[in-house]
């Protein structure tokens, strides 16, 4: 895996592995280099399992509290 792959923003298009919502956490394991996906809610259910398995942790779960631009009519 590149670091260009890696350190990309997460996008609507990537899905959580788990339920299929859009993911805001990638995780890379250090064993095997796999990424897995997962929304905020599923990284909180594996983070203690996974987070010492893991040779990246990118969460954007901040990007959930920003806020949307208000359309001006």
């Amino acid at each position: 895996m590149t670091t260009a792959v890696a350190d990309r923003t997460l996008n609507a298009a990537d899905r959580c592995d788990r339920c299929g919502a859009q993911a805001y956490v990638r995780v890379v394991l250090e064993s095997s280099g796999g990424e897995l996906l997962f929304c905020a809610h599923h990284s909180r259910a594996v983070e203690a399992t996974l987070k010492p398995l893991s040779s990246e942790w990118h969460d954007e779960t901040g990007r959930l509290h920003d806020k949307a631009p208000v359309p001006v009519d």
